[in-house]
């Protein structure tokens, strides 16, 4: 007979959630719609009245967050001279994963003269997460590209750490074919520790990246103008053709208000599920 263990396993197993959108953006006549739409599973997107020439689009996750063994897939692209800014109704919680950590996929294909806008709320890893997110982009020569992301160890409102656990994120990032960002993080184990270190994150429960392109010194100086105004560590640098600014906080709101700092000096119109 089957242990009651086996059996729980197996149910756990089956009933893994599974979500993937695929859509196309194109610009005509100066204004950006939507082309094929394609969705499965507990993931949606879904579109606001547009915003002037641009377009929006929240991402739902009906499944109401992101647990071990589940597996998430997103693949867009814009067309050329189209406008999209993309967020998430709420921020997305990752729970304790006993067993397999959950896959979250993300493929942006960015065509001349398109502007894509990736402004997701933050991503909360609860104590034992176990989560690896895969960004690959690709971007033409005259595109342009905000992708800001915010993780939080633990639910810090609730007084809550992340102690155990595993945190893989890789990004890849072709400017015009050519390869010109490459980065994986990997945390894994006693998170909770490593992030009092000094040297990581000195007690910190929050960091976040924003990857600016283009980007050049002079963006770079525009933000550093503000640093008085933050309450947690920022530092940015350009290269490559792009700025990057990476963030460490103590919680998610101290770094949320220095993302949207950095982000008012780039110009950028935040979305609206951010002001509220």
């Amino acid at each position: 007979m089957r242990s009651d263990v086996s059996v729980t396993s197996g149910v756990f197993e089956a009933n893994r959630a599974r979500g993937a959108v695929r859509f196309d953006v194109h610009a005509r006549d100066g204004v950006t719609r939507r082309g094929v739409l394609h969705e499965s599973g507990s993931l949606r997107v879904r579109f606001p009245s547009p915003e002037g020439e641009g377009l929006s689009g929240v991402f739902v996750n009906t499944a109401g967050g992101v647990a071990g063994g589940d597996s998430f897939e997103i693949d867009i692209a814009g067309g050329e001279r189209s406008r999209l800014t993309l967020t998430t109704a709420a921020a997305e919680k990752v729970y304790r994963a006993p067993g397999a950590a959950a896959q979250l996929n993300i493929s942006l294909k960015i065509a001349a003269g398109a502007h894509l806008g990736w402004l997701p709320q933050e991503t909360i890893l609860f104590d034992r997460a176990r989560v690896h997110r895969r960004f690959d982009i690709e971007l033409d020569e005259t595109a342009s590209l905000l992708l800001c992301e915010i993780v939080v160890f633990g639910r810090t409102a609730m007084g809550e750490r992340m102690e155990q656990g595993e945190f893989v994120d890789r990004w890849r990032l072709r400017r015009g074919g050519r390869l010109v960002f490459a980065e994986t993080v990997r945390l894994d184990g006693n998170i909770g520790a490593r992030l009092g270190r000094s040297a990581v994150a000195k007690g910190g429960a929050a960091i976040g990246t924003a990857l600016i392109v283009p980007g050049d010194e002079a963006l770079v100086e525009r933000i550093r103008e503000a640093a008085d105004s933050f309450s947690g560590e920022v530092g940015i640098s350009a290269w490559n053709g792009f700025a990057m600014a990476r963030f460490c906080a103590q919680d998610a709101a101290r770094l949320r208000a220095d993302m949207m700092a950095v982000l008012a000096r780039t110009g950028a119109a935040l979305p609206r599920l951010w002001l509220n």
